[in-house]
């Protein structure tokens, strides 16, 4: 696929989609104190360390780049899936198969070595299916 072919209004939708999932998913309601107790961190650590400008450009950066992934990879399996243009359902499905192929073995063997455990594996992993499948179907339908 050309680079120059990329919707980028659909990139920064879809970057936009990344950011706002994973505020809601490690909001003070959700699963951010049950997340936080479980690496062992209290009222006294601060999230991010001391420079939180660098984590949000990472934040920022690290989205950007799963847009563009998302962007190059869900019209191509999505052709692979269906006979013509990708759909919601095989975009759906490429976030997933991309989720359950790269990130949740991957995090599961980062966590298990660093003895973290299923529970954070699942909350970080959790967040990541979301955007994926969100994201996919975003793509499958705005070519």
């Amino acid at each position: 696929m050309d680079i120059s072919s990329l919707n980028f209004f659909a990139i920064l939708v879809a970057t936009l989609i990344i950011i706002a999932s994973g505020s809601l998913w490690y909001g003070p309601k959700t699963f951010f104190p049950v997340w936080w107790e479980s690496i062992r961190k209290n009222e006294n650590h601060k999230p991010g360390g001391d420079n939180m400008k660098i984590v949000f450009a990472m934040v920022l950066l690290s989205s950007v780049i799963q847009a563009v992934a998302m962007a190059l990879m869900v019209p191509a399996m999505g052709k692979l899936m269906t006979a013509g243009q990708p759909t919601a359902f095989s975009g759906a499905l490429s976030g997933f198969m991309l989720w359950l192929g790269f990130i949740a073995p991957t995090y599961l063997v980062n966590k298990m070595f660093a003895g973290h455990g299923f529970k954070i594996w699942a909350i970080e992993v959790g967040n990541h299916l979301v955007n994926l499948i969100l994201v996919g179907i975003l793509f499958g339908v705005w070519h």
